[in-house]
């Protein structure tokens, strides 16, 4: 049987059964998989996460400290100056729409949740700037709630492994969801983006140094090499 009616002839219970060994490789590569937005409470990951957006995770790292000393709670969004807040703001990008969202945010939890952030899907996504992403994100991080977080890593790397063929977030979160038992979505979700950033990656895959080369139905698109491979890995 060639390589791609290997794949083909896949049953959805040998998906399930790759897709937990793939999480539990991933676990051994990567076991100090976590989300990289520094936080301390739900709020802050909250703030963080929406200011991840079109920037990375070092950026907004670089930004919270003197955010959070300066906004320490809801209410202090809610009342934020508006051009001073866009300054702090500035260097994550697209600082205009995150300086209303994140002022939205403050006034939706003061008005409608006491000041603090909800720990409910349903409530989360009903925020500024707030998707299911995001939502995902502080459920899993800052709640212990078991959530799949969709971003640009995840879909890529769950449409290359064969875990699903959608584009759409929302069907491909349901389609790992289907595959990786619930108790594992949250760190499920980490390793695959630390996957996507260190080995996996978007333009090139250093398939050569990949630990679940054999568990893919993608092998092949990048570096095969091991040495050249190996040379690519970041992190």
């Amino acid at each position: 049987m060639t390589t791609t009616r290997k794949w083909l002839a896949e049953t959805p219970l040998a998906r399930v059964r790759r897709a937990r060994r793939i999480n539990r490789e991933l676990a051994v590569r990567y076991p100090d998989a976590r989300c990289e937005l520094d936080f301390t409470t739900p709020l802050e990951l909250l703030v963080a996460t929406v200011l991840s957006a079109q920037t990375t995770d070092v950026r907004v790292n670089q930004v919270t400290p003197e955010l959070f000393a300066e906004y320490p709670d809801a209410k202090a969004y809610a009342e934020a100056d508006r051009v001073e807040l866009e300054e702090l703001l500035r260097p994550t990008g697209f600082f205009r729409a995150k300086t209303e969202a994140l002022r939205g945010i403050g006034r939706e939890l003061v008005e409608r949740f006491d000041g603090q952030v909800p720990n409910r899907l349903a409530d989360l996504v009903t925020l500024p700037g707030v998707g299911r992403k995001t939502a995902n994100v502080v459920l899993g991080d800052a709640f212990g709630i078991p959530g799949i977080t969709v971003d640009t890593h995840v879909g890529r790397l769950a449409r290359r492994l064969g875990w699903t063929t959608e584009e759409d977030p929302v069907k491909v979160e349901h389609d790992i969801g289907a595959l990786i038992e619930r108790s594992e979505w949250t760190m499920a979700s980490h390793r695959l983006i630390f996957h996507g950033r260190r080995t996996c990656f978007a333009r090139k895959p250093a398939c050569g140094a990949c630990p679940i080369a054999g568990e893919c139905p993608s092998y092949g698109i990048g570096e095969t090499d091991p040495v050249l491979a190996a040379a690519m890995l970041k992190g």
